[in-house]
């Protein structure tokens, strides 16, 4: 690969294992960096309503297990008025981790939204946490998902925002189930606008929740990845690995896909 890239674990591959399960097998794989989840009805590794005698254990565990916080998913619903005091909790809990990205969707990422709203309402929300950004030198990226499953549908909000702080999260897998994006064209005409990446596999049917260790799927990561380096875009990679709708059968599986995972990356030039 012609770019050096920060190789990150979404701990949303543990979905359903303790954070400390999680961060033991991002150590044995041999990676140096996580995403933290605090997604609201999902995995909540870390939230804001846990004590801060738990926070702080948490991020002592990770600064004994040489761990980086490298971006934190805090998804909530930017659509809804209700949930803005919500976001601005995760960025405060990103900001305690050191984390320098917040991910988000524009709606719920699994519950269900409980309210709906046009472009012109979420970037006016996403507006007034530019001051607290600023103040934390944090980035905050807009995940494809769902009804805003492809780059180009982001944009229209990334522009009305119109911040350096503010920007796209690819994933690679979302936009295809989602968005359903066919090839590079998604990546190319907006590499300029994203900012971090999920990196994840897809396998089955456009709709079928199958998203299994890197190299198990037909993402063709180094197609993607080789577009967005001639666009001149180093963008973190995060893995995500989300296995079929009936989850993995065990730990062991996890771990095993994360193995899997960092062995394809390493195979593709990049250093863990």
């Amino acid at each position: 690969m012609l770019s050096e890239r920060t190789i990150i674990v979404n701990s949303n591959c543990y979905h359903g294992f303790p954070l400390e399960a999680a961060v033991e097998g991002i150590v044995k794989a041999g990676f140096h960096n996580i995403e933290l989840t605090a997604t609201k009805g999902w995995t909540e590794h870390v939230f804001p309503d846990q004590s801060f005698k738990r926070l702080v254990d948490v991020r002592r565990m990770l600064r004994d297990k040489g761990i980086t916080v490298a971006a934190m998913s805090g998804h909530t619903n930017l659509m809804d008025s209700g949930r803005i005091a919500d976001f601005v909790d995760n960025i405060e809990l990103a900001h305690f981790f050191g984390a320098p990205v917040i991910v988000t969707s524009v709606g719920e990422a699994h519950i269900k939204d409980m309210a709906s709203g046009g472009d012109e309402l979420v970037a006016s929300h996403i507006a007034s946490f530019l001051p607290l950004l600023e103040d934390y030198g944090m980035s905050l990226v807009l995940e494809t998902h769902g009804e805003h499953g492809t780059a180009t549908r982001l944009r229209k909000i990334t522009s009305l925002v119109d911040s350096p702080r503010v920007g796209i999260c690819y994933d690679t897998a979302n936009a295809i189930f989602y968005g359903d994006v066919k090839g590079c064209e998604d990546v190319e005409a907006n590499a300029d606008a994203i900012g971090y990446i999920h990196i994840k596999d897809k396998a089955g049917e456009r709709t079928e929740w199958n998203f299994p260790a890197l190299g198990e799927g037909y993402v063709d990561f180094p197609a993607l990845l080789s577009t967005l380096d001639a666009k001149g875009n180093t963008a973190p990679l995060s893995i995500e690995i989300e296995f079929t709708s009936a989850g993995p059968a065990n730990l062991e599986e996890v771990d095993q896909a994360l193995v899997t995972s960092a062995r394809y990356l390493e195979g593709l030039g990049y250093r863990l």
